[in-house]
């Protein structure tokens, strides 16, 4: 959801750089601090509910100094064995009107990506990050049509509003190559795609997910090959400016019920360890129609705690997560205790199980979840 989790502002000190391994960077923003600078001038602000257009949403918003494109998936193989994947590619603009140059390494923005792959029965996560800039063709992103990509890492599709989409990336000992068909149509965000964050007006972005994509393709980790099928769900997101101020870090979850429905639900955190009011979520039926979620509909109470040998940082380990109106009540359970991003920014976003009742009765499901401001600026690679 709020995908300026990672710190754009480091990559400037990148702009020149095209290059896969992780950068030695040093740092003393957090997260959150990052998100609240003053470097937005000329670009963009998310105030009101604006129309979605199809492909052309799909694609890149210059506009905006702030964007990503986020898959997550659960896949298994025809043997059973699990596997979660993360791809994200994500924008930053340097400047609301750049110069006109010449040059073919002219930059306008700075580009980074990561991958990650969550092997379960063989015990392992993988995880790594690139960063390049728009210029030479090094990276880029177009909506007509559609292609967002980070030298040969990319995401493209074809149709207007679900799409079928083909993920492509590959990196150490593993890569992906997946296409995903999605079931229903974007489910926007918010207010009609309008997500808000904070007080302020335009501390907020335009978000919109495909909830329910079938993805089948191949994927390869330590040698081996799998031909594997599951499903994806699906983050677009853009903005300029988002959180207020005491707003530390956020857990992110994203589920997909065997009944069909798909829940997304984002807890804000302050530093006083409360819930910030906007705090949201929305539960997706199974035609694709849409009901948002506010903080006190939704309770999320941590099950245990999983110490990190990297960077030291403390995540919850499991999660109950219910909707009293709804009769819904879900254990979330990762599928791996260890699936921290140690990259060149700190988090933990990984693939869970999902098992539990509605109105009593037993019901089940897949989904990825994020942890944010668990690890501080000084922790892990910085």
């Amino acid at each position: 959801m709020l995908r300026q989790t990672i710190l754009f502002l480091l990559l400037l000190t990148l702009v020149g750089c095209s290059a896969p391994a992780t950068p030695q960077v040093s740092a003393s923003l957090t997260v959150a601090e990052a998100l609240r600078t003053d470097d937005a001038q000329g670009f963009a602000r998310a105030i009101a509910p604006q129309p979605f257009v199809f492909p052309r949403d799909h694609g890149p918003h210059a506009d905006y100094q702030t964007e990503w494109w986020y898959w997550t998936g659960n896949l298994r193989a025809a043997d059973g064995r699990a596997f979660g994947y993360q791809f994200t590619i994500f924008r930053r603009g340097l400047s609301a009107s750049p110069a006109p140059r010449d040059s073919a390494w002219a930059t306008s923005a700075i580009y980074m990506a990561h991958l990650a792959l969550t092997d379960v029965q063989g015990g392992r996560f993988y995880a790594f990050d690139r960063f390049s800039r728009d210029g030479a063709g090094l990276a880029g992103a177009d909506g007509e049509p559609f292609r967002v990509f980070l030298e040969d890492w990319s995401g493209q599709g074809s149709g207007p509003e679900g799409m079928t989409m083909r993920l492509q990336a590959a990196q150490g000992d593993i890569s992906l190559d997946l296409t995903l068909q999605s079931s229903k149509p974007p489910a926007l965000q918010g207010d009609r795609g309008l997500s808000q964050k904070g007080r302020e007006p335009g501390n907020a972005s335009y978000y919109y997910s495909l909830t329910r994509m079938l993805s089948e393709g191949q994927l390869s980790v330590g040698g081996q090959t799998f031909a594997v099928t599951g499903s994806s769900w699906f983050d677009h997101e853009w903005s300029t400016t988002s959180l207020d101020p005491g707003t530390v870090g956020w857990d992110w979850f994203s589920i997909q019920l065997d009944d069909g429905r798909e829940l997304m639900f984002y807890r804000l955190r302050q530093a006083d360890g409360s819930t910030s009011p906007f705090t949201a979520g929305t539960l997706v039926e199974r035609d694709g129609s849409t009901r948002k979620l506010s903080a006190a509909e939704v309770k999320v109470e941590a099950r245990g705690e999983w110490r990190s040998p990297r960077s030291g940082a403390t995540y919850p380990a499991a999660w109950r997560l219910s909707i009293p109106g709804e009769g819904l009540e879900l254990e979330l359970t990762p599928l791996l205790a260890d699936q921290e991003l140690a990259v060149a920014i700190v988090y933990w976003e990984g693939a869970v199980a999902v098992r539990g009742t509605q109105g009593g009765a037993p019901i089940g499901g897949v989904g990825y979840v994020e942890l944010t401001g668990y690890a501080s600026a000084r922790q892990g690679r910085f």
